[in-house]
């Protein structure tokens, strides 16, 4: 650490350092610099503060601390493509060798001709600087040689680094005016340091740190940041011109910057070229050629831009997925133990950041959810998609109808707001999922031994809470009656009831397991609630939450989704592949934690059934020319609408509703067509079919592993015998066996006591979870079946005519 300034107390007026500094001319002009570089003899100087001002300067620092110069960050597509850089100075640290030897000789004839002569500082220039300073009526001259600008840049870069505005000021005060005491205090601890420095560093080593570390320009640091900049090249390419260009800049960075004072550079660089011609840095064919070259002639800049609301210049709509990417970086501690250290990182430390976008599939994203609803469209309905690639988690697509913007005051179809993600990650807090969550429900219910071939009851009728159980325990007393889309249902087996999303058939299903545990296996495969922080918690054990009530993130349904695509195999959603720091050293970055959650069985027949879709709610869709399964979504009053669905390649989420609440979308005009009421069909799985069969055309689509017999039609059992039984102790021993129970509408004559059992339909063996028909008797016997032998028999004769077996063919009664 350095050493303190002087002890806490002690004053030392402007008179005293300036006379301190007279002093430390004259002993370093007589007897040399590194003889008066660390201990000035005691001088007698004006009015007797010899003393003082000696053990001041003994108290001034040997040491600097020199801090990581801030760099610039860049984040990068999959293939290499920049998607934006992030800075608070923006710079690229280089080594002397990749610095162009003609700036190098620009800057030094420019800045400091002696540098390679003298030990840190320069005595002759220190006093003649005080003398015109002393008879001029107007500006300081400085005297600083490269070294103590190197200096001075360091104690100005470390202010910077505070952490608030306020720290930063104070320490950017201190740095230019030494505590109090101005120009002349600053210029003799600038002047001690300096020497130490030199004592320690190659002259070569001090140029470089220099010149990586010097303000080129009102927004740019370093040789190899200006000469892109100014020139799009490298620093090593700079010929003559460009560096008397450059080396102008630093003295004044805003008034010299070629970009915004042109004219004033021109002169500026014309100058330098002089000093250069001077020195024999450059002929003077050389001088003369460059001062005839007009300034515009040479600079070819490439414009600075910083942040993501550039991320879509070269790859369409990737300024939400930047926007995401930036969010993890701030939230994960994989990052930095603080978010301000995170935010830093990314800021000052020079990363490249390697992300999972590929721009082939961001532009067909970014095209199709604008084709489905344009950005400018007059109802205002947003829509979004997001893609994972099943089995390793990584989101390779972004988009949603808006543009990207990270200003406070915007259009109304520019916002900040990621409609994909939760809202710890710059996102809305989610919607509703509607019908997309019915999935998770199917996937309990195949998971407790039951099959796609059971029939469930999917009539629309009065339903209580308390006909549910929520973690073992039933629910509360609450009337509740849901409906149907497609109608009052029926009987149906749960293929169809996937098919056609039937909301009854589903709550019915439901009834027979356990809400927390439909929850909780959501949950494994990274079903959460999409508001506050990430991964606040599961969906809500409720009745309503099995038709999609909790709002949900599209990021996580695509996730959720692509472990079905990857035969249970769920990875959470990553953006990032890799982050190396300036020094080349890779960090850690989060990890997609791809585990088997859920046993393939499972997910064969889970998805052999959502691939009916393009039979039933998306039957009007086009799908695409492979294997697909997906489910749509709709809201109670068609306010959210949704297409979820994936192939083995890939797993995507398509969302279309209004941003700002729940509003109804009914009777509007969307992309020019009327829509009475918007389902999952009407544009969320266009969307989503366009999007799949452009980005999988020509890929190798394999097919999906076929289901097992058993999750499919069902495993065989045993049916209990319960003829003769009461319908309710039938019912029970039925219920005990795995079997459900239905009773014929009418009863029918028999033997045993009315109300009781008097046949039932299967008898033997049936599939567990199958209904068993229970008819009952209504306690009238039999009526005596007829002789057909019998005058009068249906077989016997009594035409007299002894033909009588002629009418056997008649039908008994039931």
């Amino acid at each position: 650490m350095p050493n303190p300034a002087r002890q806490r107390g002690r004053q030392v007026n402007v008179f005293q350092a300036l006379a301190l500094l007279l002093t430390f001319a004259l002993v370093a002009g007589v007897g040399g610099v590194l003889a008066a570089g660390l201990v000035l003899p005691g001088v007698a100087v004006a009015n007797g503060v010899t003393d003082l001002t000696v053990t001041a300067f003994d108290d001034l620092p040997t040491e600097l601390d020199e801090g990581t110069l801030p760099e610039k960050s860049v984040i990068k597509a999959a293939d290499g493509t920049l998607l934006a850089t992030f800075y608070t100075q923006n710079r690229v640290v280089v080594p002397l060798t990749e610095i162009s030897p003609m700036l190098q000789h620009a800057v030094i004839a420019t800045e400091d001709k002696r540098f390679y002569q003298h030990a840190g500082v320069d005595p002759t220039g220190m006093l003649r600087a005080f003398v015109q300073n002393q008879a001029s009526d107007g500006g300081q001259q400085g005297a600083s040689t490269l070294t103590q600008q190197y200096i001075k840049n360091v104690l100005i870069d470390a202010a910077l680094a505070k952490d608030t505005k306020a720290e930063q000021l104070e320490a950017i005060q201190q740095a230019r005016e030494a505590d109090g005491t101005e120009g002349y205090a600053r210029k003799l601890r600038e002047a001690k340091l300096a020497i130490a420095l030199e004592k320690r560093l190659t002259k070569d080593q001090i140029l470089e740190k220099y010149l990586n570390i010097a303000p080129f320009g009102a927004s740019v640091y370093g040789a190899e940041s200006a000469a892109q900049y100014y020139f799009t090249k490298s620093a090593k390419d700079l010929n003559y011109l460009e560096a008397a260009t450059i080396a102008g800049v630093t003295q004044s960075p805003t008034k010299w910057d070629p970009v915004l004072n042109p004219e004033a550079s021109q002169e500026r660089r014309n100058r330098v070229l002089k000093l250069m011609f001077e020195q024999k840095f450059i002929t003077e064919a050389e001088y003369e050629a460059g001062r005839a070259t007009p300034l515009a002639a040479t600079l070819v800049p490439s414009p600075l831009k910083q942040g993501c609301m550039t991320a879509g210049d070269l790859v369409p709509g990737a300024g939400y997925f930047c926007d995401y990417v930036t969010k993890v970086i701030g939230n994960d501690p994989a990052f930095g133990p603080t978010k301000n250290d995170r935010i830093k990182l990314l800021y000052r430390g020079g990363l490249t950041i390697t992300t999972t976008l590929i721009p082939g599939e961001q532009a067909i994203a970014d095209t199709e959810v604008k084709a489905g609803v344009p950005v400018e469209d007059p109802s205002g309905v947003a829509s979004s998609i997001v893609v994972v690639e099943p089995g390793t988690g990584k989101i390779t697509a972004m988009a949603q109808n808006r543009n990207y913007t990270a200003v406070a005051e915007h259009g109304d179809r520019e916002t900040p707001v990621n409609f994909n993600t939760d809202n710890a990650y710059g996102g809305a807090s989610g919607f509703a999922p509607g019908s997309t969550f019915k999935p998770f429900t199917l996937l309990e219910w195949l998971k407790q031994g039951h099959s796609l071939n059971e029939t469930v009851d999917g009539s629309v009728r009065p339903l209580n809470e308390n006909m549910f159980t929520a973690c073992g325990a039933k629910g509360k007393n609450k009337k509740w009656t849901p409906g149907n889309a497609e109608g009052n249902g029926r009987t149906m087996s749960v293929m169809d009831a996937t098919k056609n999303s039937v909301n009854l058939a589903y709550l019915t299903m439901a009834m027979q397991l356990d809400l927390c545990s439909i929850m909780d296996g959501a949950a494994q495969i990274g079903i959460h609630k999409a508001g506050g922080n990430a991964g606040e918690g599961n969906a809500d054990a409720f009745p309503a939450n099995v038709i999609g009530s909790n709002s949900i993130a599209p990021l996580s349904m695509a996730a959720a989704f692509a472990a079905f695509a990857a035969n249970g195999t769920y990875c959470k959603p990553i953006a990032i592949t890799s982050v190396v720091n300036a020094d080349g050293v890779e960090l850690p970055v989060p990890s997609a934690e791809c585990s088997p959650v859920i046993d393939p069985k499972y997910t064969s027949a889970l998805t052999f059934a959502l691939r009916n879709v393009w039979q039933g709610t998306a039957d009007k869709v086009t799908p695409p020319p492979f294997p697909t399964a997906g489910k749509t979504g709709t809201t109670s009053e068609n306010e959210y609408t949704w297409f979820v669905g994936y192939s083995p390649l890939r797993a995507a989420a398509v969302w279309v509703g209004f941003s700002d609440g729940m509003r109804p979308v009914q009777d509007m005009t969307i992309n020019g067509k009327f829509v009475p009421n918007a389902y999952g069909a009407t544009i969320a799985g266009p969307t989503w079919s366009r999007f799949m069969t452009q980005t999988l055309a020509g890929a190798p689509n394999t097919d999906f592993p076929a289901p097992g017999d058993k999750e499919v039609f069902g495993e065989k059992v045993a049916v209990p015998s319960v003829v003769g039984l009461s319908e309710a102790d039938a019912r029970n021993r039925l219920s005990a066996a795995g079997f459900r129970a239905s009773v014929a509408p009418a009863q029918v004559p028999s033997a045993l006591p009315a109300g009781t059992v008097a046949s039932q339909s299967p008898s033997g063996t049936a599939v567990r979870g199958s209904y068993v028909q229970l008819t009952l008797s209504n306690g009238q016997p039999p009526a005596a079946p007829v002789d057909p032998n019998q005058p009068g028999g249906p077989g016997g004769g009594n035409n007299g005519n002894g033909n009588g077996g002629g009418g056997g063919g008649g039908n008994p009664r039931p």
